[in-house]
């Protein structure tokens, strides 16, 4: 049986995941790949760490029978990850877009070729999870939030720096800060320098996501849902278990939002 092999390029982390054909992207129980990994994205700029990863990757899985990706890494990355598997040379590469047709979605984007393919292959994986108006909170290096409607439009969305950037820049951009290290006990107001900055970060990126909330309601298209995922999402939904905010009602953490859009994209393609 054979199956398909999906990978996420991200600025950061690239991620790969494979699935028997017998599953479905709408499934959210907990273990849901049949295989997955993650290494930094800087390894594809080696031909060492290419040759590592593509033995790796080979000696586990079976030749699949296609291979999904989206990257956002730029063009020598999308180079780099094609060579992988020269042995596999028959195997179709299909890469998601940012305007990638996905039948029952479309997206308001003035210029949906500029839209990050990350971004919507998220918005896709969402689709394939539930049908309610929606907001796709992706908190990697930087954090993404996107609207979609229960009717499968993309509304829009924002892009602010992540909560690594946040803190990086106070630290480059200023003469006195440091750069913050995240403890266990962290005030509501910070008592010292670090306190401040990490709860600042903190407070910035959920009061975006209660923004969000209020902008959907004005819009009529109040959020039944909130997916959150990415690098930062267990710190995040943390933080916000420990408000009183309504938004931890509709919020849950999903892993592999991207990987799970580019697999549902997939099957409309083989």
């Amino acid at each position: 049986m054979s199956l398909y092999l999906f990978f996420d390029v991200g600025n950061t982390r690239l991620k790969w995941a494979a699935v028997e054909p017998t599953q479905n992207p709408s499934d959210q129980q907990k273990k849901l790949w049949a295989y997955s990994g993650s290494i930094s994205s800087k390894s594809l700029q080696s031909a060492e760490h290419r040759a590592e990863l593509a033995d790796y990757i080979a000696k586990t899985l079976p030749k699949p029978a296609a291979i999904g990706f989206c990257c956002v890494a730029g063009q020598e990355a999308i180079a780099n990850l094609k060579s992988l598997f020269p042995q596999w040379n028959d195997v179709e590469w299909k890469q998601l877009k940012g305007d990638s047709a996905y039948a029952g979605m479309r997206s308001l984007y003035k210029d949906v070729s500029k839209l990050g393919a990350d971004r919507w292959s998220a918005l896709i994986g969402a689709r394939a999870l539930s049908n309610k108006n929606t907001l796709i909170v992706n908190a990697g290096t930087a954090t993404t939030i996107d609207l979609l409607g229960a009717n499968g439009v993309h509304y829009g969305g924002w892009i602010l720096p992540g909560l690594g950037l946040m803190q990086e820049s106070l630290q480059s951009k200023t003469a006195q800060l440091p750069l913050a290290v995240r403890e266990e006990a962290q005030q509501e107001f910070g008592i010292t320098t670090n306190e401040a900055i990490i709860g600042g970060c903190d407070a910035a990126q959920i009061g975006a996501i209660q923004f969000a909330l209020l902008q959907a309601k004005e819009m009529n298209l109040p959020i039944e849902k909130i997916w959150l995922d990415g690098g930062n999402a267990k710190i995040l939904t943390k933080e916000i278990a420990r408000s009183n905010l309504p938004l931890k009602q509709t919020l849950e953490v999903t892993e592999g939002l991207v990987l799970r859009g580019i697999w549902a994209w997939l099957l409309q393609q083989v």
